[in-house]
């Protein structure tokens, strides 16, 4: 039976960001990162345009640091920058407003949080040659507030209407909700982030130990695929609950730090564990809304 919801009573609203250059570590001393193993690196890291990795592609063996496929953006203004960040929800439509790609249209497929807080945005490889950093990007915003009829515990979290229905959730026969995802990620592997609020921002996927992440699965992972964060509640916070589920989007590429992988952004939480993941493959962005 296919769940219902309020997306009628959803509001749309616009935030607005501008592409952001390259990071980099502040100290012009000191440029390098540590690896997990102590090993110094020197990498393109999270922020700007990146054109040739995009959704759909593997979250592995790209010569970066949590790279965001696509287009990163954010404002410097801090308080604003947490709106753009808090109501910008996966699969919302982005619209270019200034510069030589000019009403070109993309889709918001993840966001980042401490230390850099951008939202991450899906453009055609076309278009990404015409964009330029400093250009305005207008988001239609619009998934805050959403939740299921049926599913009182179930909290959505930067997850738009439209990506609920692509999904065709369902309720079971147990009343669960039925959520298709590619792999489901066990909690000693959820690193950077938990704490951390789960309204905007990530979660990662510790890679350090690469047999256990090729026992979970989770050694194929792309960029856009839907995953299941198991034994974790993010009602409020990230973190270790026995039983509850989380539903996430895979939105960065995999790092050398400890701590730090493939950054998952939050779209559904059950404290109470009334998700139940289905493996299915194939359930990513690239295919369900591009």
């Amino acid at each position: 039976m296919s769940a219902k919801n309020n997306a009628q009573q959803v509001v749309s609203v616009s935030v607005q960001g501008v592409i952001t250059p390259p990071r980099m570590p502040p100290l012009p001393a000191m440029p390098y990162s540590l690896a997990a193993d102590g090993s110094p690196f020197l990498l393109p890291a999270y922020g700007s345009i990146v054109y040739n990795v995009s959704i759909g592609d593997s979250a592995y063996g790209w010569l970066a640091d949590c790279v965001h496929p696509g287009v990163s953006v954010m404002l410097n203004d801090a308080t604003g920058n947490r709106g753009l960040n808090v109501l910008s929800c996966v699969g919302n439509e982005a619209i270019v407003m200034t510069g030589n790609a000019q009403r070109a249209r993309g889709m918001v497929t993840g966001k980042t949080g401490r230390f850099s807080e951008h939202v991450i945005i899906h453009f055609d490889t076309d278009v990404r040659e015409q964009l330029a950093i400093g250009d305005k990007i207008v988001i239609k915003a619009e998934g805050v507030g959403l939740k299921f009829d049926d599913h009182a515990d179930i909290m959505l979290k930067g997850c738009s209407p439209e990506l609920v229905d692509a999904l065709e959730v369902t309720t079971n026969a147990e009343g669960k909700l039925s959520v298709p995802v590619v792999a489901q990620v066990p909690p000693h592997l959820l690193g950077a982030g938990a704490g951390l609020v789960s309204d905007g921002g990530s979660i990662h996927i510790q890679t350090a130990d690469r047999d256990a992440v090729k026992e979970a699965g989770l050694d194929q992972l792309r960029l856009g695929d839907v995953v299941a964060l198991t034994d974790y509640d993010s009602s409020w916070n990230h973190g270790y609950l026995r039983d509850a589920v989380g539903i996430g989007v895979i939105a960065q590429g995999d790092s050398p730090r400890a701590g730090y992988g493939p950054g998952i952004t939050l779209i559904m939480t059950s404290a109470g564990g009334n998700i139940e993941p289905m493996v299915t493959p194939g359930v990513n962005l690239r295919d369900l809304l591009l």
